[in-house]
């Protein structure tokens, strides 16, 4: 029983630091283009499928 009072704690650390790290996932931008890294695997070349110059 004595366990548990460190492994309740870690827990809630472990779950607060997953629950921080999704937020600045979001928040930096890291979800917002869900297309084009799958069809980077599709298309050779990709910058040539978006129309951009190639460099």
């Amino acid at each position: 029983m004595e366990v548990l009072l460190f492994l309740i704690p870690l827990s809630f650390v472990f779950a607060g630091s997953g629950l921080l790290a999704f937020v600045w996932a979001t928040k930096s931008g890291q979800f917002l283009d869900m297309k084009s890294p799958a069809e980077r695997l599709v298309f050779e070349d990709f910058k040539d499928y978006l129309g951009e110059d190639k460099k």
